[in-house]
């Protein structure tokens, strides 16, 4: 399966690579870009993640995009859509915030994530804090890794703190 959506992946990104190309950096203004990652089960999660363990499957799909309201700054929204098997409940999660590529190539981002869960008294809240290296593997394609901590506005919820390792892939158009 993971073999299987990152194959899909790259073919949809190589496919947009070449697709604008009017001299200016990646990361310039008016550029847009679409970014899918990788992340860990946490709850309001726009990430692409998928556990199972003694019979209990969780799964979340979403993507990321933005827009370059100046060189290097992108403002961005995600949306999320995950599960639970054994809570048999469903997790709609959503991302606002601005990501600014520092030399155009160590992207450090802020963001308020949030998810709503089914039959849930309790929402998660979370302020993102994020920073990596974004790796060109062409004009309009990075592989950016990088680790990001996500703090508890919700109380609560939860009141811990979460360290997560990403790789995000990146098309920028």
């Amino acid at each position: 399966m993971k073999k299987l959506l990152f194959a899909a992946l790259a073919v949809f990104a190589f496919s947009f690579s070449n697709a604008q190309d009017e001299g200016g950096s990646a990361t310039s203004q008016g550029t847009w870009l679409i970014e899918a990652n990788t992340g860990n089960a946490m709850v309001g999660s726009t990430a692409f993640t998928f556990t199972s363990q003694d019979g209990e499957s969780v799964y979340n799909l979403g993507l990321d995009g933005g827009y370059f309201i100046s060189d290097d700054l992108a403002v961005r929204v995600g949306l999320g859509f995950g599960g639970d098997s054994a809570a048999d409940t469903n997790i709609f999660s959503y991302r606002l915030g601005a990501k600014y590529y520092l030399g155009g190539e160590f992207p450090i981002g802020v963001d308020l994530t949030g998810a709503s869960i089914k039959d849930a008294q309790e929402n998660p809240l979370w302020l993102g804090l994020q920073g990596g290296y974004a790796w060109f593997i062409t004009d309009h394609i990075a592989i950016e890794p990088g680790l990001r901590y996500n703090l508890s506005l919700n109380e609560d919820f939860t009141d811990e703190g979460v360290f997560q390792f990403n790789i995000g892939f990146t098309l920028f158009l």
